[in-house]
This record gives structure tokens, C-alpha cells and sequence, in this order.
């Protein structure tokens, strides 16, 4: 998901469970395309590979993202802005609100992705 704040949702997909999260997040990004002016894209360290990182560079996107423990050339990150990620936390939260979502009663993807569309907007409108 891409979200603009603690309410608002730009874009989202679904994904396997076993899928990793990098390459749809690439997927969102490739969606929204190049921006006009620099805007900070906070991500979570699911989404800090080098294809991605160099994606958010290519569309003008500053990338907040802490490196992984393991990396060898770890890369300075603004700690500030990495702290608003919570924000995008709370609309997951407030999407786990609606019971429906949670247990994932719905067994088909189509159904899954109208409900969450509705709950997104519901959200919206608060």
C-alpha cells in the first residue's frame, strides 16, 4: 500500500503470502510513475534493496529507509522522518478495525479488494 498519511491511501494491491513485498512495492511505485518535485517516500526495511532504493531515485522520490543490520555499506537516513511511519501504521490499524478485513472472511480476491476499497473510504471520509 501506498499511503499519503494516517487516512488517505494512494494506491494498493494485493499479494501472495509468499510473495515478497519489494517487488510488488515496485510494482505500486512503477504505477504513480516520476513525480515533479522531490517528496520523501518512507518505507519500511521489507523495501530496502538496491532495485527498489534506485526506483525511488529514478522518480524523484528521497527514500527514508534504515539499512538492514547485515548490510556492508550501510547509508545515512533521516531518523525524523522515518519516525512518521507510524502514520501509515495507524491506517492499517484502522483497517484491521473492520472485522471483515481482519479474519478475511472473504475467500475470493475481487470480493477482498471491493471491501477494501469500501473500508478505504470509509476511512477517508471520518
Amino acid at each position: 500500500m501506498v499511503a499519503a498519511d494516517a487516512r488517505t491511501a494512494i494506491t494498493f494491491a494485493l499479494s501472495p503470502g509468499q510473495a515478497s513485498d519489494a517487488v510488488e512495492g515496485r510494482e505500486l511505485l512503477g504505477g504513480i510513475g516520476p513525480l515533479p518535485a522531490p517528496l520523501y517516500l518512507i518505507m519500511d526495511r521489507a523495501y530496502e534493496d538496491n532495485k527498489t532504493l534506485q526506483l525511488a531515485l529514478d522518480f524523484g522520490y528521497i527514500p527514508v529507509v534504515p539499512p538492514r543490520s547485515n548490510r556492508l555499506q550501510p547509508w545515512q537516513y533521516d531518523k525524523a522522518m522515518y519516525r512518521k511511519r507510524n502514520e501509515i501504521e495507524r491506517l492499517f490499524r484502522r483497517l484491521k478495525g473492520f472485522r471483515r478485513i481482519f479474519s478475511r472472511f472473504d475467500k475470493l480476491d475481487v470480493v477482498f479488494l471491493a471491501f477494501l476499497t469500501f473500508a478505504l473510504i470509509v476511512e477517508a471520509l471520518r
